[in-house]
């Protein structure tokens, strides 16, 4: 069962973005920007967050974008990485794939809309309580309209926001390397911190910055020319991603020299002191944009995980009902966003440990999905092939199931007790679910070509 009559049948009707506004998507929902680093300068060290910067990618992004690019060409359908992982090892590691996804997405969309309202209780103190709560859940809903509308209107959105948000990280950039006065790799590590800290607390913060390059195969779709399109994005995406997270930390350590001072949101400070209170407002201005773009590309990527297991026959039908005049997934998207505003009484500090958990889960099922499928299909159609033979795709493969234990092992106290827990409602979801109901006759996926 390839999909549910209605959604058959306006499949072909979509609207589907065009490379230069599914760049700016895929930005978006990866990085943003470069705020939400802040905090490991000082727990980490200045000069170790570079090295993390510049470093981590290597082990994390750089691998988990060649296999998004292999398998997005070669399977280009809505679900992505679900779909893959399906067709790769069956039927309950595809589900626990396509279920440890969407929770990770309940766990941070609703905390972006809370970061949003946090922001702008700085300029009107009064919004607080019910009031905090009531713009919350606004923010969420006018997001998922936009989402409702299709993503030709999320990527249009999403162009707009992140062209307002990368001026001022620029800027920045230009004058706190203009202004350079100290060694911003100095010290390496803080003095007297706990090695956990420094290679645990603060790795775990690198590896979510640097993660979601996978998600947006979930759309594949809905992009014109997703073969070419998606790994010609990631081509983009990857290095202006580490750009936005490098070059605006070397700028201000090197114009400030004052890594101790660093803390959530100390980008909008360090704006202030190396260009003026303009650029300070100004910055402050992007960081609390840059959750409405987290919050819109999140709603777009997420929501097709439900709309996909549902045509496979794992969620209820109702999940695969498309709009009638936008053709988009519209009762998954709203469940989603039902969700989200529950949960918009939390914040980012409360959940980034447990959603760490779901997301190197998936993120390395995704990567054992590329090696599985070159021995389980070895014919399948490849536009895209991963580099290097046998070594690159040993590499692909090592590099974040190497980073992913390490991270693991380093979590924090709080990501220990609930992220494991996190993972196991995966395997109980699914006995309660799935155990004993038929399956689509889609097994495994479609493979193009």
């Amino acid at each position: 069962m390839a999909a549910t009559p209605a959604a058959s049948g306006t499949k072909s009707a979509l609207r589907k973005a065009r490379l230069f506004y599914f760049v700016w998507v895929m930005f978006s929902y990866c990085t943003g920007g470069p705020f939400g680093l802040e905090d490991m300068v000082t727990t980490s060290g200045p000069g170790m967050t570079l090295i993390y910067l510049l470093v981590l990618p290597l082990f994390w992004c750089v691998p988990i974008s060649l296999v998004s690019a292999e398998l997005t060409t070669a399977m280009p359908v809505q679900g992505g990485f679900y779909r893959w992982t399906r067709a790769a090892f069956g039927d309950f590691w595809g589900f626990l794939a396509g279920w440890w996804n969407w929770s990770a997405s309940f766990l941070l969309g609703g905390a972006y809309a809370v970061l949003f309202t946090d922001y702008l209780g700085f300029y009107f103190p009064e919004i607080v309580g019910w009031k905090h709560y009531l713009l919350s859940i606004t923010v969420v809903a006018v997001i998922t309209y936009i989402n409702v509308r299709g993503i030709q209107a999320v990527g249009k959105f999403a162009t707009a926001l992140e062209l307002f948000i990368l001026l001022p990280v620029l800027v920045l950039s230009v004058i706190g390397l203009a202004k350079w006065r100290h060694n911003p790799f100095v010290p390496v590590v803080p003095p007297h911190q706990p090695l956990f800290n420094v290679f645990g607390v603060g790795l775990a913060l690198g590896l979510w910055l640097y993660s979601g390059y996978e998600q947006l195969s979930t759309v594949a779709e809905e992009v014109e020319n997703p073969r070419r399109s998606y790994p010609l994005a990631l081509a983009v995406v990857v290095p202006l991603s580490i750009a936005t997270y490098f070059l605006p930390t070397l700028a201000s350590l090197a114009a400030l020299g004052n890594w101790q001072s660093w803390h959530t949101r100390y980008f909008s400070d360090a704006a202030q002191l190396i260009g003026g209170p303009w650029l300070g407002a100004w910055m402050t201005v992007a960081a609390m944009i840059t959750n409405i773009a987290l919050l819109n590309a999140t709603i777009l990527s997420s929501t097709r995980m439900p709309f996909a297991m549902a045509e496979d026959g794992y969620l209820p039908a109702a999940l695969t009902r498309v709009h009638a005049r936008y053709n988009t997934p519209w009762i998954a998207i709203i469940a989603s966003a039902v969700v989200y505003g529950l949960l918009a009484v939390q914040t980012l500090v409360q959940i980034i440990s447990i959603y760490n958990w779901l997301r190197i889960a998936t993120s390395v099922m995704t990567v054992l999905a590329a090696w599985k499928l070159r021995h389980k299909n070895p014919l399948m159609e490849r536009p895209f092939v991963i580099p290097g033979g046998r070594l690159g795709l040993m590499y692909v493969v090592a590099a974040p199931a190497i980073m992913s234990i390490v991270a693991m092992v380093g979590s924090d106290h709080y990501g220990r007790i609930w992220g494991p827990i996190a993972l196991a409602l995966g395997p109980v979801v699914y006995l309660f679910l799935v155990r004993g109901k038929p399956r689509t006759s889609q097994q495994p996926p479609p493979m193009p070509g």
